[in-house]
């Protein structure tokens, strides 16, 4: 699960994603309204965890921004605000759990967990890809009509993103971003090969190239 944290608080800030990242989270976290801003139009996340009184663009301003922008990745609001009117100022714009300082580390975690199964984030164990298809993303085993077809890893990281995202537009850059680290990321040839492996496993039509623009899961 791609958890990004909006925090200005910088010793809060670690502490939370050092708790996060035990339970295997991968979080990203930023200090300012404007460069979370940046980040956000460019990379997606499961989840948000945003601080409400930040620097330069808070909390409420930039959640208004995604959601205007067709943005509209599950938020969790966390702030020291408690009035019943900066509540519902928050739903109002989009949120969908607020996280009222102070709190225990328990309770972010409860939070998120709630909204992992409001929302089946991370329930990929068993997907079904069509009628005699289905992928096992724990042991990267696609069954086909009981013929199990064993994946590489990366193969299995990169089939597993296109089922979070079906029927998205999925730019290289993004694929890139989000399946391989900057210092591995691979070239567009490579890209090209683990989008050819897939539709030969899957069928050519399950992958749709948009050209100059990038790759839909049908």
């Amino acid at each position: 699960m791609k958890i990004f944290l909006l925090e200005d608080d910088l010793m809060l800030s670690e502490i939370m994603v050092e708790h996060l990242e035990e339970y295997d989270y991968k979080v990203t976290a930023l200090y300012n309204g404007v460069e979370a801003e940046e980040l956000l139009f460019e990379e997606k996340f499961d989840l948000l965890l945003l601080d409400v009184n930040v620097p330069f663009l808070n909390g409420f301003e930039l959640l208004k921004n995604l959601r205007d922008s067709g943005n509209n990745t599950p938020t969790i609001f966390i702030t020291s605000m408690n009035t019943s009117s900066n509540v519902s100022e928050g739903f109002a714009l989009g949120a969908n759990d607020y996280l009222k300082k102070p709190f225990e580390m328990i309770e972010l975690k409860a939070r998120i967990e709630n909204i992992k199964r409001q929302f089946n984030i991370d329930r990929l164990e068993a997907v079904k890809i069509s009628e005699n298809i289905f992928y096992d993303v724990s042991r990267y085993v696609l069954t086909n009509k009981k013929k199990e077809t064993k994946l590489s890893k990366k193969e299995g990281e990169f089939l597993a993103y296109f089922l979070q995202h079906r029927a998205e537009v999925l730019s290289s850059d993004e694929l890139m971003v989000n399946i391989w680290s900057y210092d591995t990321a691979p070239s567009s040839a490579t890209l090209r090969t683990y989008i050819k492996a897939l539709r030969k496993h899957l069928g050519e039509d399950a992958i749709s190239t948009i050209r100059g623009v990038g790759y839909v899961f049908n």
